[in-house]
């Protein structure tokens, strides 16, 4: 299958410096990719504490989540075609420093709102900085097996941020305050900053056409106006204008993303793309995998905190085996899928997440750590992993080399998406079930009825996988000569687009290879 690492000539990288070694370059746009995925997982563990001193709800909590998570999807592409047209080094300072300003905003924030206008900000900071981070990489690194190593890296540096992540956050928690799961990154992000400037090389794609500024705008506000109407049914009603106007509204500015990308010159998701079936299939499945999946964490901590007891400390550390079961399935995704092929690992995986829900949809108040929350949360990973890369794999199989990259980072935006729109359905369910009663037993109750929905789709995605996803791969299509030059210019660009939010996402950046080899 075509790889998604980029190919020497896919852009016209300034050559680093003979006086700054590559594996510094490497190291500061590895510290870079830490911090994104670092920031997705660091926050689930203060989320009882937020909600205890900025006195938010249930419903209101999701949004500590969803505000970066919608923000970091409705960008990411633009961000990497921001890369390609200005320069990847400037929008790796550009995003770093926008992301750093807003963390320091959110550690200091008064209210609510603030806070999840900070969140917002960080996303968007975070989708402007990933893309350059793979990019500035490949750039630095001469291809060949040097460049599998540096890959292999920046790989295992994400997967170890989203692993850390419920850790770091008990320790900052325990210890300071939850508000240090967000200042953390100021003196880090002012680090990795300033070596940045210093020591970086610039890089552009060869591609000048003009990013797609108004299909991102639009299909962020339409994400954000979804899910905050799916919020409100909780308290208002379906029937209500309240849930009923932001949801039109959402639906309204879905739709004029659509007719924009249809028409602009260089949209963010070319809808022709999606008429390939191993493209359109994969991405259905990726976003209904990653509406459940993506909750996961957000509930459990929860669930460990509100009724089990746990500390922040002791709810990061509970949690770590599931952290190191994602990283776990991704690494023998790629194995199992020479034996067995992609569709049918990628089934597998979900199954396995499936039974995972199934079995944490049990939960007691008065659960056991390993029946209640350990190895329900190792199955629900673990599957999330094997079912990550094969998922990326079908859906880049069938295109030509320079769309590759282009197609994985649709599936990537696809996953952030479902998980987006999945946390406000299920929390608001959740919500509904407890029905503003804060005793274990009624938030038990919401947070399993939460995991028996978040099965229930999964089990859909089974479906689909088997009925939709192709049996086997398909051949890339490969451009005529006359083309390969104009190709390869814009296999720079694609590849910008494609980074990954989560170690998920990292074995499937780089196709079928392992990620750890």
């Amino acid at each position: 299958m075509p790889s998604a690492t980029p190919a020497p000539s896919a852009a016209r990288p300034a050559r680093s410096p003979a006086s700054v070694p590559a594996r510094l370059v490497v190291a500061l746009a590895c510290a870079g990719q830490f911090l994104v995925v670092l920031d997705i997982s660091v926050v689930n563990v203060a989320l009882p504490s937020v909600r205890a001193e900025l006195g938010m709800g249930a419903a209101g909590l999701q949004w500590v989540v969803n505000a970066y998570a919608i923000a970091f999807a409705g960008f990411l592409l633009l961000g990497g075609r921001a890369g390609d047209l200005y320069g990847r080094k400037r929008m790796f300072l550009v995003g770093l420093a926008l992301f750093t300003l807003a963390s320091l905003a959110g550690g200091l924030a008064r209210d609510d709102w603030q806070l999840l206008l900070a969140r917002a900000a960080q996303g968007l900071g975070a989708a402007v900085l990933a893309p350059s981070t793979l990019t500035i990489v490949t750039a630095a690194v001469p291809d060949g097996a040097a460049r599998a190593r540096a890959i292999a890296t920046w790989t295992a540096v994400g997967a170890g941020g989203g692993a850390a992540g419920g850790l770091v956050g008990g320790v900052l928690v325990d210890l300071l305050s939850w508000r240090w799961v967000l200042l953390i990154n100021v003196p880090v992000g002012a680090v990795v900053l300033a070596g940045a400037l210093a020591l970086l090389p610039e890089s552009r794609a060869g591609d000048r056409r003009r990013p797609d500024l108004p299909g991102a705008l639009l299909v962020t506000a339409g994400l954000a106006g979804l899910a905050y109407g799916i919020s409100r049914t909780e308290a208002e009603g379906w029937t209500s204008a309240a849930a009923l106007v932001p949801l039109a509204a959402g639906l309204v500015l879905i739709a004029l993303f659509l007719a924009v990308e249809a028409r602009t010159a260089a949209p963010l998701m070319p809808l022709g793309l999606l008429r390939r079936r191993s493209v359109s299939s994969a991405n259905v499945a990726m976003l209904l995998c990653g509406s459940a999946m993506f909750s996961m964490w957000y509930f459990m901590t929860l669930y460990a905190q509100n009724v089990l007891g746990y500390s922040p400390l002791e709810a990061g550390l509970a949690l770590m085996p599931s952290s190191l079961a994602v990283v776990l399935g991704s690494k023998l995704a790629p194995r199992l899928m020479r034996g067995h092929g992609a569709r049918t690992v990628a089934v597998l995986g979900a199954l396995t997440a499936t039974a995972g829900f199934g079995w944490q949809s049990t939960m007691t108040a008065d659960g056991a750590y390993v029946t209640a929350i350990m190895l329900p949360g190792v199955l629900m990973m673990l599957g999330a992993g094997l079912s990550a890369t094969p998922l990326a794999s079908l859906a880049t199989a069938g295109v030509a080399p320079g769309e590759a990259g282009l197609v994985s980072g649709l599936v990537n935006t696809s996953r952030t998406m479902g998980g987006s729109l999945g946390l406000a359905v299920l929390s608001t369910l959740a919500a509904g079930r407890t029905a503003g009663r804060g005793t274990p037993e009624a938030l038990t109750a919401g947070y399993a009825l939460a995991f028996r929905t978040g099965a229930a789709v999964l089990l859909a995605g089974v479906v689909l996988m088997l009925v939709w996803l192709p049996r086997r791969e398909g051949r890339a299509e490969q451009p005529e000569p006359a083309a390969r030059r104009e190709r390869a210019e814009r296999e720079g660009q694609d590849v910008a687009g494609a980074v990954p939010t989560d170690p998920l996402a990292s074995a499937a950046r780089t196709g079928s290879a392992d990620p750890g080899t």
